[in-house]
């Protein structure tokens, strides 16, 4: 069978690699003073970070139309025979759910979605994977069930400089963000249970970064491992941060992604993440 890979904007997959492995992407979108752009096509990431910076309303995000999604699969079906459709976590974000409602409306090819439990370049790193099976004609239920497997080697830490984003935007209670904007802190965030909450609550940006780092150290004393460095509008500071873990972890392939307008209104300008997953055939 002929296997297409889907995934969302908000993987923030580099387009030389969709590119080179046939990933097919459907933008979410987000809505700044009323005006709606989908991401990755009508807004690049420094003009959203420009245009919402301060503290003006929060803009809006929304998933893609179902329609999008049908249309989609619909051309797919042309050439393929089936499709695997990678997407944000169903806890955050009803993408996941809009593209299992097109698949059902595209009887011409068989439609396999898969809830990533996570997002941006994580997200990422199960659309490779899965577009790398696809390439050497592994059959599309054998894709998933890889897929699954790798989510038990995935993890992803990050903080926000400021919480009131992910409060505003309902992505985190608002007795939380209440309790660390009292105190201060930076908390280290992750998914769980397919939602965004907290995982350890430390006092500084610095502190922070070195309980994320000593996190990868613990899976990487006897694996490889991939891992990418996410970040919102901080670019120096993530290259400067990747220069550092690769010196300490050699066995640790690290690439540098960022928070697009999507993630990015939600975790707000400044926010900061590490990702890693088993490398595969490990």
């Amino acid at each position: 069978m002929k296997t297409a890979i889907v995934t969302d904007t908000t993987a923030y997959v580099p387009d030389d690699i969709k590119a080179e492995l046939g990933i097919r992407t459907i933008p979410l979108l987000v809505t700044i003073d009323g005006k709606e752009f989908k991401e990755d096509a009508d807004i690049t990431t420094e003009a959203f970070y420009e245009l919402v910076r301060g503290k003006g309303p929060l803009p809006k995000t929304s998933q893609p139309a179902i329609g999008d999604f049908e249309a989609l699969y619909s051309e797919l079906a042309k050439d393929y025979d089936a499709v695997i459709s990678i997407h944000l976590s169903s806890g955050i974000s009803g993408t996941y759910m809009g593209a299992r409602q097109a698949g059902e409306l595209v009887p011409e090819i068989e439609v396999l979605t898969f809830d990533s439990e996570i997002s941006a370049y994580p997200q990422g790193f199960f659309a490779i994977r899965a577009a790398q099976l696809a390439k050497e004609g592994v059959q599309p239920h054998a894709i998933i069930e890889e897929l699954e497997e790798m989510k038990q080697t995935m993890r992803a830490y990050f903080m926000v400089d400021d919480l009131s984003h992910l409060q505003r935007g309902g992505r985190l209670s608002g007795a939380q963000a209440l309790v660390g904007g009292l105190l201060q802190v930076k908390p280290i965030l992750h998914f769980e249970d397919k939602v965004i909450v907290p995982f350890e609550k430390i006092r500084t940006t610095k502190k922070a970064m070195k309980r994320i780092a000593d996190l990868l150290a613990e899976d990487a004393k006897n694996q490889l491992l991939d891992a990418v460095i996410i970040h919102a509008n901080r670019y120096e500071e993530a290259i400067a941060w990747k220069n550092i873990l690769e010196e300490k972890h050699p066995n640790v392939d690290f690439t540098v992604s960022h928070f697009g307008p999507v993630i990015g209104t939600h975790l707000g300008e400044g926010a900061m993440g590490l990702g890693w997953v088993k490398r595969r055939g490990t």
